[in-house]
């Protein structure tokens, strides 16, 4: 396998056609192998990792430990720059709300459903959940600034979301942006070799594009 390899994680709950052909699409003259996967090894042997993720997070644990793929996961986790999205965001964190799902634990802190009953946007009219559309993310700066996978993207771009539930991290500093839907929520979370987004670069035209492709590139 060419060394230069970047593994999207297919345990079955991921949205991977549309994912994998973002990666694809910014991958093409750059020398990266995309390969999407169903095989620990392949994992194991990749350079990176997506971890893409759709639907109810207790669906998405089931099948990454029932597919043999979570320990692969785990390893990259530890070792090399991993990106998860959407609900691939979410099982990073310890645990979610959503049916009291104990989640991968990498990142420390809960994940929170929208509590937005009864309230009104600025236009008048109600909340929805899940959140379904476009929105701003404002970028979290940290010591030495925006998270390098940021690189060329305009705070307060906007980026596609579908989602009921948010990442609430119990670290401040694992914040890597944010976003307004009735509050101020996390809506990227990183650590170490670790990024991930709530909402999908893949459908977000592009910024999102630019995520992926920063990705590709980003040294830990």
């Amino acid at each position: 396998m060419a060394q230069r390899t970047v593994a999207v994680v297919d345990y079955g709950m991921g949205n991977l056609r549309s994912v994998s052909q973002a990666v694809m699409h910014v991958a093409a003259g750059e020398g990266v192998n995309v390969i999407v996967t169903q095989r620990p090894e392949d994992v194991r042997a990749a350079e990176r990792v997506v971890l893409p993720g759709q639907g109810a997070m207790r669906d998405c644990m089931r099948e990454l430990a029932e597919s043999g793929l979570k320990e692969a996961v785990l390893e990259a986790a530890a070792s090399k720059p991993l990106m998860g999205v959407c609900v691939g965001m979410q099982m990073l964190l310890d645990h979610s709300e959503e049916q009291d799902t104990p989640g991968l634990g990498l990142i420390a802190g809960r994940v929170k459903r929208f509590a937005l009953e009864g309230q009104t946007q600025p236009d008048g009219s109600r909340y929805k959940v899940p959140q379904m559309g476009w929105n701003q993310v404002w970028q979290s700066a940290g010591p030495r600034g925006a998270h390098p996978v940021w690189a060329g993207v305009p705070d307060g771009a906007w980026f596609y979301f579908v989602h009921s539930y948010f990442a609430q991290p119990s670290d401040a500093s694992h914040t890597a942006g944010q976003t307004e839907y009735g509050q101020r929520f996390t809506c990227a979370v990183a650590r170490d070799n670790i990024f991930a987004t709530q909402f999908h670069p893949e459908k977000s035209a592009e910024q999102g594009l630019a995520l992926y492709r920063n990705f590709l590139h980003w040294t830990p």
